[in-house]
């Protein structure tokens, strides 16, 4: 027979109760709180995996924050090239307009007082800010503006060169931002010439591209380069370039009529130079030209050049031609921006949608593991509050057993 203090019991009872009572907080905690487990004791393998469930959806929530801002961003860039490209496209309405040979002075006048008006517009879009107010174009120089006035009035590039990116996911980076100066600085410039070294008082105009395929074979293997031309006492023309001659059609000068050197076509009009002089001139292939700089060159042509000078209206003709070659380059230039552009808001939306996918698995997995099942804990609460009362009274009567009361 095992002998059994009045102690023991007590001790028994009491350590019974608090397990009891420890049982049906912990359930009515689970049904407070809607989670399975509350601290690591509950379950310890569960609350080690929902652990990494909740940094992996932190990272995840990091990410979503970095893709939304990708996304604004890109955007406000798209908007402002769309901008811009409606702002150009209406100065090459202007420039079309401008070359109708039966404008006035007092016409071309107006007609560079809204180019000067469409330039600023133009400048504005160029130092767009986003909401923190820095300047989107500006490179890594997010607080210089982008482009400024120089004292003599050209918009000058201030930024720096640099494109800023963003990592949308694990290894996954995006560029958000592009350098103003790749975008409306380095636009190829139509082929222009320029005098070199002329005595005679002659000029070349009318230079134009007329073959590329013809322009690329006289520089194999390299990009083109500048063409050097000249005309001797007898009116006959050479031509050669950086890798050697090049022929020229026809090789004996006309005075305004037209000749063809790789592809491009050029004119020189005026007197023979005398011997043993040799008139030399300069055909640019492979310039660039801010769009600022375009325009501006525009604005002073149509208010300065006398077109009943001598040469004064092959000079305008020729203005009038390039600038609106250089228009329809810069317009070209941010298209495939925005092509680019494109691209990349593809990349992040797709990044977007599989990061929404992540996030609703990780969160179903962390649910199965975490959420309480409602029903299952109300019916364990139901049992434990009637186990607890039937052991709180059956402590009652057992404590109430004592040698004493045989007494």
């Amino acid at each position: 027979m095992i002998r059994i203090s009045s102690q023991q019991i007590f001790s028994g009872g009491i350590n019974r109760l608090q397990e009891l009572n420890t049982s049906l907080n912990s359930t009515q905690q689970q049904i407070s709180t809607g989670q399975r487990v509350n601290k690591p004791s509950d379950d310890p393998v569960a609350a080690a995996r929902i652990l990494k469930l909740d940094q992996e959806l932190s990272r995840v929530e990091t990410y979503q924050r970095n893709v939304d801002l990708a996304d604004n961003r890109l955007k406000q860039e798209e908007n402002a090239l769309a901008s811009s490209i409606d702002v150009i496209q209406r100065i090459r309405e202007l420039t079309v307009q401008a070359g109708n040979g039966s404008l006035s002075a007092n016409d071309r006048r107006s007609i560079s007082s809204e180019l000067e008006e469409r330039l600023g517009q133009l400048a504005n879009i160029a130092n767009t800010r986003d909401a923190s107010g820095e300047y989107i174009f500006s490179g890594f120089q997010g607080s210089v503006k982008a482009f400024e006035q120089d004292p003599s009035g050209s918009w000058i590039y201030q930024g720096d060169e640099g494109q800023r990116v963003l990592e949308i996911d694990d290894g996954v980076t995006v560029p958000i931002s592009d350098n103003g100066k790749d975008i409306f600085v380095r636009v190829p410039a139509a082929v222009t010439g320029e005098n070199t070294a002329v005595t005679s008082g002659s000029a070349i105009s009318g230079v134009s591209l007329v073959n590329e395929a013809d322009l690329q074979a006289a520089f194999p293997g390299t990009f083109p380069d500048d063409i050097n031309i000249q005309v001797d006492d007898n009116g006959v023309i050479t031509a050669s370039n950086s890798l050697g001659p090049l022929s020229v059609t026809p090789g004996l000068y006309e005075n305004g009529e037209p000749f063809e050197v790789a592809g491009v076509e050029a004119t020189i009009t005026g007197p023979l130079p005398t011997a043993p002089d040799v008139d030399s001139y300069t055909l640019k292939i492979n310039e660039k030209q801010s769009v600022f700089g375009t325009i501006e060159n525009l604005i002073s042509g149509l208010n300065n050049i006398d077109k009943t000078s001598p040469g004064g209206q092959a000079q305008y003709d020729d203005l009038i031609a390039n600038s609106l070659i250089n228009l329809d380059n810069a317009q070209e230039s941010i298209i495939l921006k925005q092509t680019e552009l494109g691209g990349r808001m593809n990349a992040v939306e797709s990044t977007k949608t599989f990061l929404e996918d992540s996030s609703v698995y990780t969160n179903e997995i962390r649910s199965q593991l975490q959420d309480v099942d409602y029903a299952e804990a109300i019916s364990n609460l139901s049992f434990q509050s009637f186990v607890l009362q039937a052991a709180q009274q059956s402590f009652a009567q057992v404590s109430q057993l004592s040698l004493f009361d045989r007494l």
